[in-house]
């Protein structure tokens, strides 16, 4: 029949269509849909050009990394919307808050338009080449003018309805700051020695085909013509025909109707940064967290904010809103950066240079109080640790100085970097810490949740007290930095603390007793870039890895004079391995290597297992490998920016994440399974919330786990994901007899030269006990069933 025909013409058409495509469009939908934005800690504004405020609801944006942070002050709660794989660098809400337009730094940037309430990508203009450093929407909503960077130094308007360049310039100089008249027939930019009106022709530049020159004209600056001009506000209302500018200088001008300097006053401040006004008042953000408030008729001085947090101060020891503003007579302030105001509820926004938010309530000048406040890193993040500590789920470090968050729900602690003492976001918390200036690279977090190990760039070790945040060690460990810290776990029956450095050296250390020197290590040619402890087969092991491309086993023995480590197996692979995971069964051990691969090995054994793809992308090196506490699951970070998420067992991607801008310094799975914390050289943590299947199974296997430490994984769904080039199966149901084949045909293929790894001798020194070692392993490993996993 024809219907019959033309069903069955139909069925081979979509037979014969390439799977391909249709595999890959559901593995972006079900890899972008694994994971979720929940919390960001960070800000990275360095201006007023980063930080917005919607119009009509009061809404704050401002950029954390590659993702722009929508915070509701009052309610304390976030949306977030992960713009591209470029650092944000300028936004701004169109007029009537439905609308945000971004722009980013790096080649070939984009100006994006993002719709607030879904979160989408509504329009997409690439028309700068090396960055964009101002965008604004003009008031009537039409449209939007984007500047470029110093080495960009393009002025463009576009009509973002249409997605077309309407009119175009260049200008000579840095611009830090663009301002729309009120009227939108003109806007401002301004910058070094740099104070320039342009004027829209909205007939010529509706109806031209091409782009049309945009007519400039530079302000009459009279004595102030060297000055650098931080930043512009062209005025509302009654001031509506005046433009104010400032200078770092700390000088507030005002331009009238005719782009002549009409007046200007000195804001006796170091430093003046940012500039925002109201109808009523201008805004001034200026050095040493001041803020002061002028008149814009006369520019007659109203009053100066309360300032934030002294440097130094202990924020958590405040229990009144008044204790916070006294400070002692040689404090020091961070400097406001970035200053916006919010005419709906009459708040005014405030970003300080040490990466703290502050929203003042300005209703009433003469009582100005605060509504809201963040404390964040304010550099780079160096690690991470998650720890079963007291009202706490996960422990940060700061890269260049001591700096500690505790996270606890919607509570966040900083150990602010100026101060010795504890300084908290919003509500009171627990700790200080004796001051550190010398730069932390890594910490560790002892088992039982009592002390803190942390190594800083110098090879300085110190321990501290989670209780009270004392300091109850301080040694000169090694020569160089730090870069790896490690305490065995309870079922090793040790209490051991190993430290590994830039320098060559591992130390073991005593934790029992003092941390007293156990051993030292010096087997690694190069930096060791990671250690850690295993008990199985009733030995307790230690793995180490390094940029030496080298993996060391070593297994403890007793002697007279305590616990020894001996080498009883030594690989060495073609790339640099830069970071190791052990699965819970201590079984195996994950290698994240430079050449975007994960290296499984028998930890027992020594030989590698298994090899597959940690990365997605083509680009970067492997630089971070974390298991779940589960070990069902491995999280990656590679040096592109990207976090992925892996079957331990198939090699199978499960999801992938995006939003940090600098390279992820820190990946650790929470406790309770339900979330993966990022930390980056951007200052950001990302709390990344998992898909429920993804915790239902890691929670499955855990509970396996606890039954019987050698039960095989929990099946899990079925996931597309890329060709892989190997994964591990289980072999539970197998018989002895058929795993020692396996065992031998493993043997072979260990020598095989198409094998990454090889297998190297020991030293002669302890060939023999090692041997020994490694056979009684093998033989009762063969007494029983071997599950490999």
């Amino acid at each position: 029949m024809p219907g019959d025909g033309f069903t069955i013409k139909s069925r081979i058409r979509r037979l014969l269509r390439s799977p391909s495509t249709r595999q890959k469009k559901h593995r972006r939908e079900d890899l972008s849909n694994k994971v979720t934005l929940e919390k960001v800690l960070g800000i990275t504004a360095s201006g007023n050009c980063g930080l917005a405020c919607d119009p009509r609801s009061g809404l704050v944006a401002y950029p954390a990394g590659c993702v722009v942070v929508l915070l509701n002050p009052k309610k304390n709660r976030q949306h977030h919307i992960i713009t591209s794989r470029k650092t944000i660098t300028a936004l701004s809400f169109s007029p009537d808050g439905k609308f945000l337009v971004t722009g980013e730094s790096g080649h070939l940037p984009a100006v994006r338009l993002w719709d607030v309430v879904e979160r989408r990508q509504v329009a997409e203009l690439q028309s700068h080449k090396y960055g964009i450093s101002c965008v604004a929407f003009s008031p009537n909503g039409k449209y939007i003018v984007s500047v470029g960077n110093q080495h960009d130094m393009l002025v463009n308007v576009w009509a973002w309805k249409k997605d077309v360049v309407v009119a175009t310039n260049k200008v000579s100089s840095k611009v830090t700051g663009v301002s729309f008249s009120e009227d939108s027939s003109y806007f401002v930019t301004v910058g070094n020695r740099h104070v320039k009106f342009w004027y829209l022709d909205h007939c010529k530049a509706s109806k031209a085909s091409a782009p049309v020159p945009l007519l400039g004209r530079s302000g009459l600056l009279g004595e102030l013509k060297n000055n650098f001009f931080s930043d512009v506000a062209c005025g509302r209302g009654s001031a509506s025909g005046s433009t104010f500018c400032i200078t770092s200088s700390g000088l507030l001008c005002e331009f009238n109707s005719k782009r002549m300097l009409d007046k200007w006053v000195d804001l006796r401040t170091g430093v003046a940064h940012s500039l925002s006004l109201s109808e009523d008042l201008v805004f001034c953000g200026c050095a040493d967290g001041t803020v002061r408030a002028f008149s814009p008729v006369d520019l007659h001085f109203v009053c100066t904010l309360p300032r934030p947090h002294a440097l130094g101060s202990d924020v958590s020891a405040v229990t009144e809103a008044s204790h916070l503003f006294c400070a002692k007579a040689d404090a020091r302030f961070p400097d406001a950066i970035a200053v916006n105001y919010d005419p709906v509820s009459r708040w005014l926004c405030c970003v300080y240079n040490d990466h703290s938010l502050y929203v003042w309530d300005v209703k009433d000048v003469s009582r100005v109080g605060k509504v809201h406040s963040a404390l964040f890193h304010a550099a780079c993040v160096g690690d991470l640790e998650v720890g079963r500590l007291i009202n706490t789920t996960t422990v940060s470090v700061r890269f260049d100085l001591l700096n500690i968050i505790y996270i606890d729900g919607n509570t966040s602690t900083l150990l602010d970097p100026e101060s010795t003492t504890n300084a908290n976001a919003d509500k009171p918390g627990d700790g200080q810490t004796a001051e550190s200036r010398t730069g932390i690279r890594t910490i560790c977090v002892s088992p039982d949740g009592k002390h803190l190990a942390s190594g800083d760039r110098n090879g300085m070790l110190r321990i501290h007290d989670l209780g009270s945040m004392e300091e109850i060690l301080k040694v000169e460990a090694h020569d160089a930095e730090i870069l790896c810290l490690e305490y065995s776990q309870p079922e090793t029956g040790l209490k051991l603390l190993a430290t590994a450095s830039r320098d060559r050296l591992i130390h073991v250390l005593d934790a029992e007793d003092d941390y007293s020197l156990v051993q030292t290590l010096d087997e690694h040619s190069s930096s060791i870039t990671a250690v850690r402890f295993a008990a199985n087969d009733n030995q307790v092991r230690m793995i180490s890895c390094g940029a030496d491309k080298s993996i060391y086993f070593r297994t403890a023995h007793k002697t007279e004079r305590g616990t020894e480590f001996r080498r009883s197996h030594h690989m060495v692979s073609k790339t640099t391995l830069y970071d190791m995971g052990v699965d819970p069964t201590c079984k195996y051990a994950a290698v994240g290597c430079q050449d975007r691969c994960i290296r499984i090995f028998n930890i027992s054994s020594g030989k590698q297992k298994k090899l597959y793809k940690g990365s997605l992308s083509e680009d970067g090196s492997l630089l971070r490998v974390q298991l779940d506490p589960s070990g069902q699951y491995v999280a990656t970070s590679c040096s592109d920016k990207n976090i992925s998420i892996f079957d331990f067992y198939t090699g199978e991607c499960v999801a992938t994440m995006f939003g940090h801008s600098e390279i992820v310094t820190g990946i650790k799975f929470t406790n309770d399974c339900k979330h993966l914390i990022s930390v980056s050289g951007d200052s950001c943590i990302f709390v990344w919330r998992l898909a429920p299947e993804l915790t239902i199974s890691m929670r499955a296997r855990l509970c396996q786990l606890r039954q019987n430490p050698n039960a095989p994984p929990c099946k899990t769904s079925k996931i597309h994901s890329a060709p892989l080039l190997g994964g591990l199966s289980s072999d539970s149901d197998r018989e002895p007899e058929e795993e020692e084949e396996e065992e031998e045909a493993e043997n072979d293929d260990a020598n095989d030269p198409e094998d990454i790894a090889t297998n190297t001798s020991s030293d002669s020194s302890h060939g023999e006990e090692d041997t020994g070692n490694v056979s009684s392993a093998a033989t009762s490993c063969r007494l029983s069933i071997r599950h490999l996993w």
